[in-house]
């Protein structure tokens, strides 16, 4: 620990060490309406009827919660994980699934680790574009931003930024389709498709 304090310092071992207990409380807090106000007072920015279930952050001792924004109408399920070391925006209509790994950092250890030099720390925004779909267990790693109205399938791991409207799946993620190809697709701008009105 001699080695991890001395490389972060005493002032972000501090604010790491208040952050965990902030997460405890949020962990306590069983009822999602809860939760969400006590992001808010530690400086999340939260929409209108957003749903966060069983949520987890890490780097919180870098960015904070202030770097986390999501829209309105979101729904963030049970063992998603968001690393705040950069922002994280969620655009408004987003569904990540259980266990959705959202990452804006790359760290491979001390400045001397053998592959620091391959693999320099990066630290980046991450993105995902209003009315995104992400399914269960995706991964977005760093860099990669995620397409307004885009489908990651369940298990995908995204490396590059998927393009609006599109379906990747896989690993790594590639496009596998589009949204307006799939049954039921055409939109009336409502929000509903065509054949529910019918």
């Amino acid at each position: 620990m001699g080695r991890a304090w001395k490389t972060i310092g005493t002032g972000r071992s501090i604010t790491y060490v208040l952050m965990e207990l902030a997460m405890v409380v949020e962990w306590l807090l069983l009822f999602p309406p809860l939760r969400t106000g006590w992001l808010r007072l530690l400086g999340a920015s939260i929409g209108k009827d957003s749903i966060l279930m069983d949520v987890r952050f890490s780097n919180l001792d870098r960015g904070g919660l202030s770097g986390l924004r999501i829209g309105r109408e979101c729904y963030l399920g049970r063992g998603v994980r968001l690393d705040l070391a950069g922002a994280v925006t969620i655009g408004d209509r987003v569904t990540l699934a259980d266990e959705v790994l959202i990452l804006s950092h790359l760290n491979v250890g001390y400045d001397d680790h053998p592959l620091a030099k391959s693999f320099p720390s990066q630290m980046v925004s991450a993105v995902i574009g209003e009315g995104a779909f992400i399914g269960a267990r995706a991964a977005i790693l760093p860099g990669a931003e995620v397409g307004q109205g885009a489908f990651v399938a369940a298990g995908a791991v995204v490396t590059k930024s998927v393009p609006p409207g599109v379906v990747v799946g896989g690993n790594p993620a590639r496009v596998i389709g589009k949204v307006e190809d799939r049954p039921g697709a055409s939109s009336d701008g409502e929000g509903q498709t065509t054949d529910e009105k019918n």
